[in-house]
């Protein structure tokens, strides 16, 4: 299992994003798929990622709810995030502190095992921000904390501040990163992610979707990420879907657990996030954590899906 770089969270290969929690999936088919996701890992912990924002705390009080009904507690590592929503100034001491609470309580729990700023705010000196995280770990209500859709720049102050200072600096950064979409994270951000000695745990793993394999030109699918996904519907699109498809066949694995092992599989990534809404649609994620691409294979799919 992996760890995350500069700390003692060992981690599940593939990470369950809770953002469909209280969205499109309901409270029962939430229990459903986490009941099915902890069962798959093995060894545990199971790693499952939510936010402050999601569903407006619903779906930490559903992964809480679940916890608790469960006694999983000890058998899964948490990640959460201080989101903006409407606050003037998100990563505020006083924004941070009331965040962390408020998402303890959710949660059902006296810790997060890591704590994201889920997105960089401008207004706020990152020498108070880092401060306020650090007092959360001091303090043991938090583990570890992380960056969120930081610019390689931002990252690199964040550390040199934190250093400075002499407190906690960021663990990890979750970034926006999968085989449709390359090119901002493989370059000065991931430089500077490898300078810093961190791990990356990439969102949207399965393009919105679309590396399932089900949203190509001309069809119609009735989803709430239908949008989204037709932004990569095309020639290079379909390059990437007939590569994905071809391993998947030597496999006998599904398309999206190919795609979601070929992000693991990239210099500095920890897991993959992807969430999936039922069960079935986890089941098409579950096998990339035994399967093992050849070297042959990620070159087919790095060329079909490069830009």
């Amino acid at each position: 299992m992996p760890q995350i770089p500069g700390t003692d969270l060992t981690v599940s290969d593939l990470c369950l994003g809770g953002n469909v929690f209280g969205w499109t999936a309901d409270a029962p088919t939430s229990f459903a798929v986490l009941d099915r996701f902890l069962d798959a890992v093995n060894p545990q912990p199971a790693f499952v990622d939510t936010a402050e924002m999601y569903g407006n705390g619903a779906s930490e009080q559903i992964l809480g709810d679940w916890m608790a009904a469960r006694g999983a507690r000890d058998r899964v590592v948490v990640a959460t995030k201080a989101s903006p929503g409407k606050k003037q100034h998100p990563l505020s001491a006083g924004e941070i502190r009331s965040a962390a609470e408020r998402s303890l309580r959710l949660l059902q729990t006296d810790r997060i095992d890591l704590y994201y700023a889920h997105y960089d705010d401008a207004t706020t000196p990152l020498e108070e921000t880092l401060t306020a995280f650090d007092e959360l770990v001091r303090a043991g209500k938090v583990r570890y904390v992380a960056a969120s859709n930081y610019s390689a720049a931002r990252l690199t102050e964040a550390q040199e501040t934190a250093r400075r200072l002499g407190v906690g600096g960021y663990t990890a950064l979750q970034m926006h990163y999968n085989l449709m979409e390359r090119e901002a994270f493989e370059g000065e951000l991931r430089d500077a992610v490898q300078a810093q000695g961190i791990g990356t745990l990439p969102y949207f793993g399965l393009a919105k979707g679309f590396l399932t394999g089900k949203y190509r030109a001309g069809e119609q699918i009735d989803s709430p990420r239908a949008k989204g996904a037709a932004a990569y519907v095309g020639e290079r699109g379909d390059r990437a879907l007939t590569a994905l498809g071809a391993v998947a066949r030597e496999h006998g694995v599904p398309v999206p657990a190919v795609a979601l092992r070929w992000l693991a599989d990239r210099p500095t990534v920890v897991a993959p996030i992807a969430s999936g809404r039922t069960v079935e649609q986890l089941a098409d994620l579950l096998p990339m954590r035994d399967l093992v691409l050849t070297d042959d294979q990620r070159e087919q799919l790095d060329t079909a899906s490069a830009a």
